[in-house]
């Protein structure tokens, strides 16, 4: 008996000695790894550590990749990158100035009049079309693709594909063969012409049926088309736009193109700098309209082909989305001439280098805030924006009111770039409303007094952590007709006090009530308190407290704030219906012009009648008339003293609650270079470059390995053998006494 519960007592302590070392050997490799420098914590591969990869993230996976579509910033991020346009805007030169990108030089438009004779003296009044004649320079190539992929013969491989073909593809990657070929004009011509496809929805199109002759009957021969086409044995459709001219678009030669539009219209050379106007190759939209393609999400929205700096490689939008550099890209090479600062900034080191720099861009999926900063600070992330969560961290403002950064930031060699972006947020009155519409002087006292009453100035402080400024109208910073200072205030709102402007009173605001007949926040006419109606969609928990704030900027007045929060559907309807009353709305620069953001207050842009951008549904004689002749002209000082008659009427008539113009905050490490905020350009990152040897350095040092839960966990395995090793002890020593007859 003795002899066995010893036993059991040794095989115990055996076992649990043989866990310690299973342990022991499990945590060798970290160990190791960390004395070679890798970080435990490190979210990567290792077989990434030091290469010239690039982190950063997403929140939500872009709804069209492709470029006749896609309108928005999360998909711009990545087909900025890939599709290339003829133009785009110089890097680093304030204020903005377009370059050629694919084009040879930026094309200077000729102009003619109604009988096709040009006009030396290019009077707006007399021009009937103006005409456009792109040069694309030879020799630029698309990225490998399968739609380019030929035979032996030269025959295409994978554009007469039966679905059973496709059995064993699941993915674009998993085509065996990949081709390329040279850009030519007739790829942008395609691209044009895609304006006016039935089933891609362009959200231009309705736009460009103003300017591009001839645009509005391609639409409808399109439809008809469309509509008479029956699909293939096989199920595909495909729309060979090759085959059906467009009166205002055409092909001069390999690289030359000629766009015709109606009249004056200056502003096509900045879309000229945009997606819509990419090259497509009729080879791409044959692949992509197979049959079993769009099944398999093989289609342009998710694998787009350009010519650009970067191909996207892999897109799981569940996970991770890959670019990595086009073997194929043409020659480009970075700026060597900027503004004041550029070169002390650093943003001109690398002047004259071929771009791009960095091979490989990975973005992963990050649906919350708090793991992205984490993140950042570990060094895994090489930029960050600021919410609002991590503000306090990162962000100090001075006594004068400038924000900087933390010591925490500056001890890790963190910088900060801000900028005021060209954008604007507002609240908008509905100009058809009885009550708050109107032009009236009595509805114009009105809005004037809630415009006050609303103080962004502390909407600002409280909700975007400071970073934004008051709009005093509707144009932003860096866009021509924007006037800073004194002279730039709007009058019905703010006096200029100290060197700033600030926020009339509420005592003015409740004087301006009254006087348009409602004292004390009561209708004269019936005694009734008048009640405001805010439509929004959307809100959620996070919101109350801002509709809370905005109740209790209009009780300051006495006015009743009731908000009706509807789906996104019913919302839209009520907006297009014009039966909203109070709404909040904003926008975002499509291109540095003075146009795009008039526009939305100009009449025949209402969004109830005539379905545009003027979501107010403002209208006024005198500022249209004005528009019309500003939209057209040069920049200079007749159209600034248009601008400025404009918006003297736009601020007296108060269609909009003005607002505020966001500031932008972006953080980014010391291994990373060529940061210079461009809030118009789309293809930024062919000029970023970053350290990798830098970057691994940093990570290191930030994330050392944590070794004390390690002593801890053989602190315990100790305590638990220790007693099994008595006890062992204990029995050997006994049984050796019963062994020798009891003698000690």
């Amino acid at each position: 008996m003795l002899l066995k519960g010893t036993a059991r007592v040794l095989t115990r302590g055996n076992a649990i000695l043989r866990r310690a070392g299973r342990w022991l050997l499990l945590m060798l490799p970290l160990v190791s790894a960390q004395a070679g420098g890798a970080a435990w914590n490190n979210p990567y591969p290792h077989a990434d550590s030091g290469k010239n990869i690039l982190y950063s993230s997403f929140s939500e996976r872009p709804k069209h990749l492709d470029p006749i579509r896609a309108y928005s910033s999360n998909e711009y991020a990545f087909i900025g990158q890939i599709y290339e346009p003829p133009l785009q805007y110089h890097y680093l030169k304030r204020p903005y100035e377009l370059a050629p990108l694919t084009a040879e030089q930026i094309p200077q438009p000729r102009y003619y009049d109604a009988a096709g004779r040009e006009l030396v003296n290019a009077d707006a009044d007399n021009v009937a079309y103006s005409v456009y004649e792109i040069h694309i320079r030879p020799g630029i190539r698309y990225q490998p693709h399968p739609a380019f992929a030929v035979d032996e013969q030269g025959r295409p491989r994978y554009l007469a594909l039966r679905e059973s073909d496709l059995t064993n593809i699941h993915k674009l990657a998993d085509f065996p063969m990949q081709g390329s070929r040279e850009l030519r004009a007739e790829d942008y011509v395609y691209q044009i012409k895609r304006l006016a496809h039935p089933r891609l929805n362009s959200p231009i199109q309705g736009l460009m049926n103003e300017y591009i002759v001839g645009l509005p009957a391609y639409a409808k021969t399109l439809a008809e088309v469309w509509k008479q086409q029956t699909a293939n044995a096989d199920g595909s459709r495909f729309l060979d736009l090759r085959q059906y001219p467009l009166e205002g678009v055409e092909v001069v030669d390999a690289y030359t193109y000629r766009i015709r539009v109606k009249g004056r219209y200056p502003q096509l050379l900045y879309w000229l700098a945009m997606p819509f106007f990419a090259p497509m190759p009729w080879e791409a939209d044959r692949f992509y309209s197979q049959a079993g393609m769009a099944e398999r999400n093989i289609s342009l929205d998710w694998y787009p082909v350009g010519t650009g700096a970067y191909m996207l490689t892999l897109n799981d939008p569940n996970l991770r989305m890959v670019m990595e550099r086009n073997p194929n890209f043409h020659e480009q090479f970075y700026p060597t001439k900027g503004e004041a600062g550029d070169r002390e900034k650093g943003w001109l080191d690398d002047a004259g280098k071929r771009l791009p720099f960095i091979d490989r861009v990975v973005y992963n999926l990050e649906k919350e805030s708090i793991p992205v900063w984490s993140k950042f600070l570990q060094g895994y992330y090489d930029v960050s924006g600021v919410s609002s969560d991590s503000f306090d961290q990162a962000i100090q403002f001075s006594q004068q009111g400038e924000a900087g950064l933390t010591p925490l930031m500056k001890e890790k060699g963190i910088e900060l770039l801000t900028n005021v972006q060209a954008s604007i947020f507002y609240m908008g009155f509905n100009m058809l409303d009885p009550v708050l519409g109107g032009n009236s002087e009595r509805a114009r006292l009105l809005r004037r007094a809630i415009a006050i009453a609303i103080d962004y100035d502390e909407y600002i402080s409280i909700f975007a952590n400071g970073r934004g400024m008051p709009a005093q109208g509707v144009i932003p910073p860096g866009i021509f007709g924007y006037v800073d200072g004194e002279a730039g205030i709007n009058p019905y709102i703010y006096d200029w006090k100290n060197g700033r402007p600030q926020r009339k009173s509420i005592d003015t605001a409740k004087a301006l009530l009254a006087q348009a007949g409602y004292p004390g926040g009561r209708d004269v006419r019936n005694g009734k308190p008048l009640l405001i109606h805010l439509d929004i969609t959307g809100g959620g928990p996070e919101d109350k407290a801002r509709f809370d704030w905005l109740r209790k900027q209009l009780k300051k007045i006495n006015l009743e704030l009731v908000v009706r929060n509807t789906d996104y559907n019913r919302f839209q309807e009520k907006m297009r219906k014009g039966n909203a009353q109070l709404f909040m709305w904003g926008w975002n620069a499509d291109y540095p012009d003075p146009e795009n953001f008039l526009f939305l207050l100009y009449g025949p842009n209402g969004k109830a009648k005539y379905h545009g951008e003027n979501a107010a549904n403002y209208a006024n004689p005198e500022f249209d008339r004005l528009f019309e002749k500003m939209k057209t002209m040069n920049n200079g000082p007749e159209r600034l003293r248009l601008i400025k008659q404009m918006q003297e009427i736009i601020r007296r008539d108060g269609p909009w609650i003005w607002g505020f113009h966001p500031k932008q905050f972006v953080l980014h490490h010391s291994w990373y270079f060529n940061a210079k905020p461009n809030l118009m350009a789309h293809n930024t990152l062919m000029y970023r470059r970053i350290d990798p040897a830098l970057r691994e350095k940093k990570r290191a040092e930030w994330n050392p390995p944590v070794l004390w839960p390690l002593g801890l966990l053989f602190l315990a395995l100790l305590i638990s053998i220790a007693p099994a090793v008595v006890v062992y002890r204990r029995k050997e020593r006994q049984a050796a006494i019963e062994r020798s007859g009891g003698q000690g």
